[in-house]
């Protein structure tokens, strides 16, 4: 058996998130798993590199998985036009990575990277591609609101309710808003996200550019550790995760130069 990586990229407009559900809705996890375990001839458990919620899109996200069919990268190219060619089109996989047994899609990202994008025009090409918010923001508020976001490690505020974590805290290296394309965006990158927690912190950054919620009761709504005391969670439509970091050489320490493929 080996372990494979996959890089992929999906629209999530018509999913309801990445992870697989008791129930019998549509999750880009059971696209994969059901294609994989229908080419390969063989169950196939795909674990993603994080979860993201109905609507969430991805342009950088990696899962692994393990096979026996080791020529999934002594033959990547045919084995990439296979899985596209089988996979809807608002799913792609871009590469196929060979790793030690022990490497681990999710357990292994050292950061994760989202944007968030706000539309100020009604766009029938971004529909469910970006949040339109019609109304004056302040940006500059914003930003200012978005730094307190350093001095702080626990998020409980904007972790969904109920969701089961053992710890709240994490480690935000990253925080702004930027101007890109007429659009209004949100970067924002740590080490960990508690479920919802991206929305959440963009709904309320958004009340503080309202001018409805000032600096000082947007870090109360911090200590308060209460999500009850953050704004809403902007519409899932706007929100990306763009890039998942690994540590140094990662997917360079590939054993394929290892392996006898006439067994």
């Amino acid at each position: 058996m080996h372990r494979f990586f996959i890089q992929l990229s999906y629209n999530g407009t018509n999913y309801h998130g990445w992870q697989v559900q008791k129930n019998t809705v549509k999750t880009i996890q059971h696209v994969i798993d059901t294609m994989l375990s229908k080419l390969l001839n063989e169950p196939i458990k795909v674990m993603g590199c994080g979860r993201t919620d109905t609507g969430v899109h991805a342009t950088e996200y990696f899962a692994h998985f393990d096979s026996t069919k080791i020529d999934l990268i002594e033959n990547k190219a045919k084995w990439l036009f296979k899985f596209n060619h089988a996979l809807p089109e608002d799913i792609a996989i871009q590469n196929i990575f060979h790793l030690k047994n022990n490497e681990n899609a999710r357990f292994h990202a050292i950061s994760r990277t989202y944007k968030y994008y706000i539309s100020p025009l009604k766009n029938p090409f971004q529909i469910n591609m970006a949040y339109f918010f019609y109304g004056d923001l302040n940006v500059s508020e914003m930003n200012k609101a978005a730094k307190l976001l350093f001095n702080h490690s626990d998020f409980s505020a904007f972790a969904k309710t109920g969701a089961q974590t053992s710890t709240n805290n994490c480690k935000i290296y990253l925080a702004e808003w930027t101007e890109e394309n007429g659009q209004l965006v949100f970067t924002i990158s740590a080490n960990r996200f508690l479920r919802n927690m991206v929305r959440a912190i963009v709904g309320t950054l958004m009340k503080v550019g309202k001018g409805i919620m000032t600096l000082d009761e947007f870090n109360e709504v911090i200590l308060s550790k209460n999500r009850s005391n953050a704004g809403l969670s902007a519409h899932a439509s706007g929100l990306y995760l763009v890039k998942v970091d690994y540590p140094e050489n990662y997917f360079e320490k590939s054993i394929t130069d290892n392996i006898d493929y006439q067994n």
